[in-house]
């Protein structure tokens, strides 16, 4: 956690010391995102879905936010789970209380923009206190143009929550994350500190019209910083990087390929002992992006992907680790993504098959997801959305001792009520179907929630 909190006060400091030497006329020329009007055959091109290494977002074409802004808010929530912890192998039911102040920065300059939100968090349980509780969710992301046609960007999100149902990298998106970069958050660990961390660095170069290279690193991290709450659960890391090039062939369609490589690392409570094997693969993937229009994109992706998994690295003095048999293989990989943005509605769809980090299992994995949301406005006042999540998960070393893999299921319901300019409330119910034969979840494998909050935000512009 420490190493995170330092590169976000890194970023900040450069940010600070940075913005105030760019002109702030003409914020349109920054970078925009996949899907916006700067797809024209003539204009600058845009990273596509399946390397962008963003998400698509829920909010209504008439949404967009606005940049140049400061926003805070504070919010007051209340939950009933019925499975916040495990007794006796049988789920134990409680309801919580929480607060949650936030603050965000969105500003854009002529050739910079960047975004950053901060939500600390308390929770507090009405029968199970042992588990009372702070959160951190922390996201940056920022975009430079280094000269008309390179530009840099870079996005950190970090989150400390218990046994959170919120990826990394959704944090502060009001979406869904990219589908070849993204980390496999798949698996709901039980009441329990769970650290997750991800960032990603990408530099584009648009070398022609219609010709685009570009360059992404990236990094991810999963731990259990109280191991024995979860049995059969474990940390992981995933380090790697990837090229790609991309074609525009008029201003709706854009073709290209990309190269991955990725190292996967299974960890015991956040230390350097390795107790499941490591994973090398690499993969090439083909893709194809089509715009429909500005608030309208699909796109397809697939290709071959080589595994290496081997086992038995173990750098403690006395330590053993599990030593697995070396298991190389090929598999295909492939999926698509689907976005559209409308005045009363929105809609993500993603699908994707590739070999990922265990997110919680013995080892990286054949992963194999499929999620919708279908975001829809009643009244100017009154919202609502829908989502359902369907993932498979196949550890590549048989044998693992904690179990092979296994399947989960889940599917949301909220409903938003504004009132006035800075006051909301929602109600959301959530239904979790776990399936894996691992210890910390097997005993339990179903989970409801249901959860109300009211909410107060304002927001300022930022001097111009």
């Amino acid at each position: 956690m420490m190493r995170t909190f330092t590169r976000m006060s890194l970023g900040l400091v450069l940010l600070g010391v940075s913005s105030p030497l760019w002109s702030q006329t003409d914020p349109s020329a920054a970078t925009g995102s996949a899907g916006t009007s700067e797809t024209t055959a003539n204009g600058p091109m845009v990273a596509p879905a399946p390397v962008s290494g963003e998400g698509y977002s829920m909010e209504f074409a008439s949404e967009t936010p606005r940049t140049n802004y400061l926003r805070g808010g504070l919010i007051f929530g209340t939950a009933y789970d019925d499975d916040v912890v495990s007794v006796s192998s049988q789920a134990a039911s409680d309801v919580s209380y929480s607060i949650s102040p936030t603050i965000s920065f969105d500003q854009t300059r002529s050739r910079f923009r960047w975004n950053l939100s901060y939500s600390p968090g308390f929770t507090f349980y009405q029968k199970y206190s042992s588990l009372n509780q702070s959160n951190q969710n922390v996201a940056t992301k920022f975009s430079y143009r280094l000269s008309p046609h390179v530009t840099f960007s870079a996005q950190e999100a970090f989150s400390k929550s218990l046994g959170g149902y919120v990826g990394p990298c959704e944090i502060g998106t009001g979406g869904s994350c990219g589908a070849l970069q993204s980390p496999n958050t798949s698996i709901v660990a039980p009441a329990t500190d769970t650290l997750n961390d991800s960032s990603s660095a990408q530099i584009t170069y648009q070398f022609s019209p219609g010709g685009m290279v570009g360059v992404t690193g990236n990094f991810s991290e999963l731990r259990y910083p109280d191991q024995g709450d979860v049995p059969g659960l474990h940390g992981s890391s995933a380090t790697g990087g990837s090229a790609y090039y991309t074609h525009r062939l008029s201003g709706k369609h854009y073709i290209g390929a990309t190269y991955q490589y990725q190292k996967y690392l299974t960890h015991s409570d956040g230390v350097v002992t390795l107790v499941g094997p490591a994973t090398l693969t690499q993969s090439l993937m083909l893709f194809y992006t089509l715009y429909l229009q500005r608030s309208l994109s699909l796109s397809v992706f697939g290709g071959p992907q080589y595994s290496d998994t081997y086992g038995g690295l173990c750098t403690l003095p006395g330590c053993t680790a599990l030593m697995v048999p070396p298991v190389r293989s090929w598999s295909p990989g492939g999926g698509g993504s689907f976005n559209w943005q409308g005045q009363r509605n929105a809609a993500i769809a993603n699908f994707a098959r590739k070999i990922s980090d265990g997110g919680g299992l013995q080892g990286a994995v054949t992963f194999t997801s499929a999620d919708a949301s279908v975001h829809h406005r009643f009244s100017p006042v009154f919202s609502g959305t829908v989502g359902a999540d369907y993932s498979v998960n196949k550890v590549l070393a048989a044998g693992a001792s904690d179990g092979n893999g296994g399947h989960s299921i889940s599917g949301t319901v909220t409903l938003q009520r504004t009132f006035g300019e800075h006051f909301n409330a929602t109600l959301g119910y959530l239904r979790l179907h776990q399936s894996y034969d691992i210890q910390a979840i097997s005993s339990v494998p179903n989970r409801n929630r249901v959860w109300f909050s009211i909410g107060y935000q304002f927001e300022r512009a930022l001097g111009r």
